[in-house]
Formats: C-alpha cells, sequence, structure tokens
C-alpha cells in the first residue's frame, strides 16, 4: 500500500471513531430519524438473519465496498512535481476509504434499525458530499491541507442544524449538495474537458436519481417494477453511481488540470 493510501486510511478511520464515540454519547439523541422497516417499500423476508432482513437494500451496500477497493487502487495523474501527484493520490484515497466506511455503516442501519446507527448513516453522508468541493478547492487553489481540515470540520459541525430542527439534515444536505455541484462547474470551466463534462453530466443526474428515487419508495412500490427492487434500493444504486462519477470527473480534472501559480503551491 502506497503511504498516501495509508494515510488516507487512517486519517478516515480515526474521524469515522470520533463520530461513532460522539453518536453513543448521547450527543444527538434528540435529532429526529427513521427507524423501523415501515420506512421502507422492501419487506423483510421472515427467516433471513437481521442483516438480510431486507436482502437487496442489505446487499447494495457491498458496492460502495467494492468501489472503495477499486478506487483505492488506482492511479492517478496529475501534471507537475512528484509531490502534486501524491495529494492527488491522497485526496482519491480519502474519498474512496470513505466509500468503504460508508457502505458498512449503511448496512448496520438496515440491519440493526436503532437510532445511533441511523445517526450515523446520516452524519456519514455529509462529509462525503463535502470533499469534493475539498477536492475542486484544491485544483483551484493549491495545496491547502488546513483549508481540507476546515472543510471537513465545517461539514461534521453542519449536521448540528439537526438538534435545531426535524429537517436540519435535509437543509445541511441540500447546502452541501449545491456547493458541491457549484464547485464542479466552477472548475470544470476553467479545466474541463468534453469527458470531465460528460462525468460532471452523469453525476448530477446519478444525484437526482438518489434523491428523487429514495424520497418517492414508497410511492413507487405501487408500480410492479419497483416491488421487489424498490425505489430505495435503486437510490442506492445512483448513489454509488454518484460516487464514481465524481471520481471520474475529479480524476480526469486532475489530469488536465494547469500547475496553480507559484504562490499557490505549499
Amino acid at each position: 500500500m502506497k503511504p498516501e493510501s495509508g494515510q488516507a486510511l487512517c486519517h478516515v478511520a480515526l474521524a469515522s471513531c470520533l463520530c461513532v464515540a460522539t453518536v453513543y454519547m448521547g450527543v444527538f439523541e434528540s435529532v429526529f430519524v427513521e427507524v423501523g422497516y415501515e420506512h421502507y417499500a422492501e419487506a423483510p423476508v421472515a427467516g433471513l438473519p437481521t442483516f438480510l432482513a431486507m436482502p437487496f437494500n442489505s446487499l447494495i451496500n457491498l458496492a460502495y465496498v467494492l468501489l472503495g477497493v477499486y478506487w483505492l487502487q488506482r492511479n492517478v495523474s496529475t501534471p507537475g512535481h512528484p509531490s502534486e501527484v501524491q495529494r492527488a493520490c491522497y485526496l482519491k484515497d480519502v474519498f474512496a476509504s470513505m466509500a468503504l466506511v460508508y457502505g458498512p455503516v449503511q448496512w448496520l442501519r438496515i440491519g440493526m434499525q436503532t437510532r445511533p446507527t441511523a445517526v450515523l448513516d446520516q452524519w456519514f453522508t455529509l462529509p462525503i458530499f463535502a470533499w469534493p468541493v475539498a477536492w475542486c478547492l484544491y485544483l483551484d487553489r493549491g495545496w491547502e491541507p488546513c483549508l481540507l481540515l476546515a472543510i471537513e470540520c465545517l461539514s461534521l459541525f453542519s449536521y448540528g442544524l439537526a438538534l435545531l430542527h426535524p429537517h436540519g439534515f435535509d437543509v445541511a444536505l441540500g447546502v452541501h449538495v449545491v456547493a458541491a455541484v457549484s464547485q464542479a462547474l466552477c472548475v470544470h470551466r476553467r479545466y474541463g474537458s468534453n469527458y470531465s463534462r460528460m462525468y460532471l453530466v452523469l453525476g448530477v443526474l446519478s444525484c437526482v436519481g438518489f434523491v428523487v428515487l429514495k424520497l418517492c419508495d414508497h410511492q413507487l412500490a405501487r408500480w410492479h417494477l419497483f416491488q421487489r427492487l424498490t425505489g430505495h434500493f435503486w437510490s442506492k444504486v445512483c448513489d454509488v453511481l454518484q460516487f464514481h462519477f465524481a471520481f471520474l470527473f475529479l480524476t480526469n480534472l486532475n489530469t488536465c488540470q494547469q500547475l496553480p501559480p507559484e504562490g499557490k503551491m505549499h
């Protein structure tokens, strides 16, 4: 394993452990979350173990793990000094590590149906959407570790909105999505190619599918097509796809990127 890959995994693991500890200390005990199989259109299958009670909604989470493993072993190229390649690899590997962690967290939520796992599922979503923002700013401004850390900390703290209002998480997530798309459009205009445009469009379409299919899970279940493989399942397929297209978009921009001015190199 490359040093930057190990560093990325350690950083994500450390942050994840801090989040888990925070949740189990009861900090977010009053946050509104949906717990129970009735919130999913897929009917639990009697006789299966708890972690497979909703088999399709459970097994789809393996896709996040496979995606993370795939991108961890992928190389990334960028113009300039070898240190820039290492930094680009670190950014990629943090994102891949997030996918590795996110899959099991979602599976735990589906299988256990407890408040802590539901809170973790929500909370972990925010820094994942924040990381493309940080990556885009790196492409635009150069390597600023304090800025990357500040973005992720701000993202994590924004989950505090869920303590203030039942829809606080939805507001925070909406802001994250808008910020990610806005930053992506900004760097695409500066460094983009036809390929990055295609990846950006596919990523945004996948994001729309992720949101709409999840919100319409029960309504879609009235249609035969969505009774076994439900809207929630397909929303996770879209989520994995938007992850993948984000990787393709950002690594493509890494390749096309012009080096920032000397004053921005750190």
